[in-house]
């Protein structure tokens, strides 16, 4: 095998390591919006939120609502 092909199958295998590694992460997400949205109802419910947040900070907001 010449040193080329090997390079070349080395940096492929980085590659797709990386992105194996960032699907569950961001791209899953990112395209179940819907699935998430639910998840966090019923994690966040019966939580009010100035009750768990700290003195001075902005109450959190809902991530998915358009920026307007």
């Amino acid at each position: 095998m010449s040193a080329n092909r090997r390079i070349t199958l080395i940096f492929g295998g980085f590659v797709a390591a990386v992105a194996a590694a960032f699907y569950p992460i961001f791209f899953h997400p990112y395209s179940h919006k819907d699935e998430y949205k639910e998840i966090q109802k019923v994690n966040r419910a019966g939580i009010h939120q100035a009750d768990v947040q700290p003195v001075g900070l902005k109450i959190w907001s809902d991530p998915f609502k358009p920026k307007s």
